[in-house]
């Protein structure tokens, strides 16, 4: 069961969601909730019990040192926390691992925490492996319970159909609850698959920020994108058919990039720019 452990009375709490595993290549997506946790100084208010959701002879607990003497077992499960903005609204961060069974149980409990807290928005975050150049912007699509809402936020509308992860069916169980839900998708290069992931990290925060409409401090997230573009350029020029490869992605990429685009994204940069200056 999902305990709530000193939680104040929440102003227009918002709910945003990243999982491990399937759904999130290069651990960007999970990445956003870890940065949004400390820049924000979150809470630990609730988990799930993991009995419930996870095999652990497939999702194994991890034994761990506590201050470097006594093993503690850390075991896998989905936790939620909370954090006060300083624009005085409430966030409530849900960070876990894809669980192996009951999924459908497991979302009711998670909308059921959602409907309890006053959540009536909620932002999900994955990332998927693509065609897409290191070089260039991460591309971040879309989907949501309100069509006009991922207009407004510029995003590319997801084609996909397949098979669906967690962040799929949590977001139809949420959109059953008549939540308002947005999915925010960034496209790690398939080529530099292993994370860390920086740069599709900080495309995502980017996106939470024209969401939720606040300034994220970015800390450290900039340069470590950066460090990790120049050293994924580093390897590419050690091996001329990645570098080719390469090459021809950027090409392909920048035949099919509209000039309107290219507008929207420097007016989204200009207003992301006003938000952090009003913010200071």
């Amino acid at each position: 069961m999902v305990e709530l452990e000193d939680v104040p009375e929440l102003v227009e709490p918002v709910l945003v969601a990243a999982f491990e595993g399937w759904n999130d290549a290069g651990e960007a997506a999970s990445g956003v909730i870890q940065h949004l946790a400390t820049v924000w100084d979150a809470t630990p208010i609730a988990e799930l019990d993991p009995d419930d959701y996870y095999d652990f002879q497939v999702t194994r607990p991890l034994v761990e040192l506590v201050d470097g003497e006594t093993r503690g077992i850390t075991w896998p499960t989905t936790r939620i926390l909370w954090a006060r903005l300083p624009s005085g609204r409430d966030v409530i961060l849900v960070h876990g691992i894809e669980p192996n069974m009951r999924w459908r149980r497991f979302c009711r409990e998670l909308v059921g925490l959602m409907l309890e807290l006053g959540v009536r928005e909620v932002v999900l975050l994955g990332a998927l492996l693509a065609d897409a150049p290191h070089t260039r912007p991460v591309p971040v699509t879309g989907a949501g319970s309100d069509a006009g809402l991922v207009s407004s936020l510029h995003l590319e509308p997801t084609r996909y159909e397949g098979p669906t992860g967690i962040l799929g069916v949590l977001q139809d169980a949420a959109g059953k609850a008549d939540l308002s839900t947005v999915s925010l998708w960034a496209a790690v290069p398939h080529y530099v698959a292993q994370p860390p992931s920086p740069k599709a990290t900080l495309a995502l925060v980017r996106r939470v920020e024209d969401v939720l409409d606040v300034a994220i401090p970015l800390g450290e997230l900039p340069e470590e994108a950066r460090a990790w573009e120049n050293g994924v350029n580093e390897l590419a020029e050690e091996d001329s058919e990645v570098a080719e490869y390469v090459r021809t992605l950027e090409e392909q990429k920048d035949a099919t990039e509209l000039p309107e685009a290219s507008g929207d994204a420097i007016a989204r940069e200009f207003e992301r720019y006003l938000r952090r200056r009003d913010s200071t």
